[in-house]
């Protein structure tokens, strides 16, 4: 059973484009799964049944096991056996017409704009390692880019005249972002004065490195914003996503259409910025109603002493 599941994340490692991470989320679940069918016996996936998959996920729940981990889990089991069924491994698939977890609709942690910039702030810029988080989190807030992005840069993926970055996406799609005069001015500096102070080998081209030299990890880079903001006492569990979630809320708030926010997020799906949208519905309110010829009603030309009269065809005390 352990060789199917190992062929299975090998088959999403060279089809499917999957990042590191997702991968070692699917072999996390597998693993977990696996444990469970041996403690009860089960020795082939053809003794999976739906009851036997429902109990499992019950039992998640029982261990206080958060609605999206088990929604992820989910997800891992039913492309896995779906993989087995397409390699005729499994005479059915137990999933099949299972109504699986529904996702908890939590709207995630914004940042105020003044908050934001006190977090920028926070970094020493005086030193190599406070100019090279305040250049990461400068360049996180200005373009929005996912954490896993932002540690991949090579210092060639960013233009400091044109003042754009090129990165890749969790499926190798391309996307170009801009950024402006502000972010380039410390991106500059940091190329300058704070990059040359790490030893990088001669072939590593990272424009982010760790202390060691190293390209900085996705986990390294978790620990530099949680210092800040403890340190600020802006938000003790904020993350990078909380930039990159501030960073499109902020542009719909300020005007920017949805269409835009979506290819400079890179969501594919324009269902996701719904969660943004929700934080914004005042903000959208005020828009409309300032600028839709039909949000303002039109004064009567009525004279008011007279009694009310009709508006635009609306009459108070007809039936309409």
């Amino acid at each position: 059973m352990e060789g199917d599941a190992a062929s299975f994340i090998s088959f999403l490692t060279e089809q499917r484009g999957l990042s590191q991470a997702t991968q070692q989320s699917y072999a996390r679940d597998l693993k977990q799964y696996l444990r469970y069918l041996r403690e009860r016996g089960i020795e082939h996936y053809n003794e999976v049944t739906r009851a036997g998959v429902m109990l499992y996920f019950a039992s998640l729940k029982e261990q206080g096991k958060a609605p999206a981990t088990i929604l992820r889990v989910s997800v891992t089991l039913r492309a896995f056996f779906q993989y087995l069924l397409r390699k005729r491994l499994i005479e059915q698939d137990p999933l099949v017409m299972l109504e699986l977890p529904k996702p908890e609709k939590k709207l995630p942690p914004i940042l105020t704009v003044e908050d934001t910039e006190r977090l920028l702030d926070a970094p020493d810029a005086e030193t190599p390692l406070g100019l090279r988080d305040k250049a990461m989190l400068e360049l996180l807030y200005a373009t929005g880019i996912r954490v896993s992005e932002l540690v991949k840069l090579q210092a060639s993926d960013v233009d400091l005249v044109l003042q754009f970055l090129r990165c890749s996406g969790e499926r190798g799609k391309e996307r170009i972002i801009p950024f402006g005069p502000v972010t380039a001015e410390w991106l500059a500096r940091y190329i300058e004065e704070g990059r040359p102070h790490f030893k990088l080998s001669e072939n590593n081209q990272a424009l982010f490195p760790n202390r060691r030299g190293e390209r900085i990890s996705r986990q390294g880079f978790w620990k530099v914003i949680k210092k800040y903001g403890q340190e600020t006492g802006i938000m003790a569990d904020i993350t990078p996503h909380t930039l990159r979630h501030s960073f499109a809320v902020h542009l719909l708030e300020g005007g920017a259409d949805v269409k835009s926010v979506q290819e400079l997020l890179g969501h594919t799906d324009a269902a996701t910025i719904q969660m943004y949208l929700n934080r914004t519905k005042p903000n959208l309110k005020s828009v409309y109603d300032n600028f839709h010829p039909r949000a303002r009603r039109r004064e009567p030309e009525a004279d008011l002493s007279e009694g009310p009269g009709e508006v635009d065809g609306f009459s108070p005390t007809r039936d309409n």
